[in-house]
């Protein structure tokens, strides 16, 4: 009885070990994450005039289960609202989306940007000007897949 459970388990690693190994080398090799993936956030402009969507409702603020975003309003000259401040702070956040579902102007998403280590607590806290410039690097992106689809 031990000799042919013994014989299974060698039999299952025989066969495993003469087949392709399908383990991505990763810093050569990178993974295509899905499209709709849950990722680093992103703050988006309109592309007319370049200015944040966010109207701060303060939504995205009360959603958040793990209350990692941080905003401080402001009105503007033309008496709208924007965030002065806006601030996700990644080492709290559970990637869960609720921001970005509850975004009523779309000024939230989450991007394809995945690689979010980092050694010091201060790294993982991105401001408004952080989450733009990611919202615009995976616009471009975006923009130039397309492009290459076509």
């Amino acid at each position: 009885m031990l000799f042919n459970d013994l014989r299974k388990g060698l039999s299952v690693t025989l066969k495993y070990l003469f087949t392709h190994a399908v383990t991505c080398q990763y810093p050569t090799q990178r993974l295509n994450v899905p499209e709709r993936g849950r990722w680093l956030h992103a703050l988006n402009l309109y592309e007319d005039s370049q200015k944040i969507k966010c109207i701060d409702c303060g939504l995205c603020e009360e959603v958040c289960p793990s209350k990692c975003i941080e905003i401080i309003p402001t009105e503007n000259e033309d008496h709208t609202k924007s965030p002065a401040i806006y601030n996700i702070d990644l080492g709290r956040c559970c990637f869960c989306g609720l921001c970005v579902e509850v975004c009523p102007e779309l000024a939230i998403s989450m991007s394809d940007k995945y690689e979010l280590a980092g050694y010091d607590r201060e790294k993982f806290i991105f401001t408004k000007e952080d989450l733009i410039k990611v919202g615009l690097e995976y616009n471009n992106n975006k923009l130039q897949k397309k492009e290459g689809e076509l």
